[in-house]
């Protein structure tokens, strides 16, 4: 990541951003609703399609929010599985060595043994057929003495370190386990919802479907309006600066080699995020056959030389936050207060992003939901 990158509190929403409201009915397939919202159902007991939709569109949040808990689980889970073999490896060849310093010691018990050796006294010196073989004696006691001690101190040491590694790795598996579960929740919260979502769906007669479809496009319309709105300031923005820029006779060619950089960069992440429209959304996915958002969003800038984190949690911070006003293609835009969902932009207001389960990646206004739904916007590189 470049230099000048500053992180941002994930959870405060950046002053002067607009934000779409939550995703349409089109989010239907598969949102993840709070089981426990609050709707009055019509007179015969049967949730009206407003309140359908509104529990649908909550289980799609829910949903996609557990696909971000269940990407950083499942990436955690890899390093901590990485950390945990290390571990092992390194408490097998701390055992092994344990072994040889325990049999080096066992080697000098067992000869001692044998020999009878002890430490030399008057009664070795009145046994010894002379002065120098008992000076041979104790020569050789002395060494041998001194060549134990060093073994046991080697095998002490060992001892210890073996002892610590192995309490370090029983430590990291533990971890890996908790880990594990959380995985195992996330996936299992993400399936759940988006049953619940279908049978929603599923209960819905033809004529209803056709209702949800025609609100689905007058949603679609307004926020194509939105986004033509944001083109027309960004437009006279970058008119004003050119016009400004020409007014003085010395750039800033620091400043116009990092803009042209960037822009070579942006290119060739939307180049890639185009390619894989019409590729389904996988939630955890991260290519080639499917994408989840912010696999998607990695893939692109990824082709572009740029490595971003796996969630959108950690994507909305590895890079500089900009305005909305001031969005460039490439520039990632992030939705909710809980940062769960993240589109590529590609400038009048329009990006590229992997919608929703049942969904494919596609062009979309980044007001397709409303306008309360922007959360930020980050420059990756």
């Amino acid at each position: 990541m470049a230099s000048h990158r500053k992180s941002r509190p994930s959870a405060t929403r950046v002053a002067g951003i607009r934000t779409p409201a939550l995703a349409t009915a089109a989010l239907t397939s598969v949102a993840l609703l709070s089981q426990t919202a609050n709707a009055a159902p019509s007179e015969d007991g049967k949730p009206s399609l407003e309140e359908v939709e509104k529990k649908v569109d909550a289980l799609y949040r829910q949903a996609e929010s557990a696909t971000e808990k269940y990407n950083a689980a499942k990436e955690r889970t890899g390093k901590q599985r990485k950390q945990v073999d290390t571990l092992l490896d390194d408490v097998a060849r701390r055992t092994d060595r344990l072994n040889r310093a325990r049999e080096e010691l066992g080697s000098f018990a067992a000869a001692q043994y044998r020999t009878g050796a002890a430490a030399p006294d008057t009664s070795t010196f009145l046994l010894a057929d002379s002065p120098q073989d008992y000076f041979d004696q104790t020569q050789l006691m002395n060494r041998l003495t001194s060549r134990q001690k060093d073994a046991v101190d080697d095998y002490t040491t060992q001892q210890t370190a073996t002892m610590a590694k192995r309490q370090e790795a029983a430590r990291s598996l533990e971890t890996l386990t908790d880990t594990q579960d959380d995985l195992k929740t996330a996936k299992t919260t993400v399936q759940n919802k988006l049953a619940s979502a279908r049978r929603m769906l599923s209960d819905l007669t033809a004529q209803e479907k056709a209702r949800l479809a025609e609100i689905e496009r007058k949603k679609q319309a307004e926020a194509a309006r939105e986004a033509a709105e944001l083109a027309k300031r960004q437009a006279a923005a970058e008119r004003q600066e050119s016009s400004s820029s020409s007014g003085s006779a010395s750039g800033d060619s620091s400043s116009s080699s990092s803009s042209s950089s960037y822009g070579t960069k942006a290119a060739k992440a939307i180049a890639f995020a185009r390619a894989q429209i019409g590729k389904p959304y996988v939630w955890g996915a991260t290519g080639p056959g499917s994408y989840d958002c912010s696999g998607l969003s990695q893939a692109a800038w990824k082709a572009a030389g740029v490595s971003l984190p796996r969630t959108t949690y950690d994507q909305v911070n590895a890079g500089t936050t900009v305005s909305l006003a001031d969005a460039h293609p490439g520039d990632l835009v992030f939705f909710y207060d809980d940062v769960t969902h993240v589109g590529i932009y590609i400038g009048d207001g329009m990006m590229i992003h992997a919608p929703k389960p049942g969904a494919y990646v596609r062009e979309e206004s980044i007001y397709y939901g409303g306008e309360s739904i922007i959360h930020s916007v980050v420059r990756p590189a």
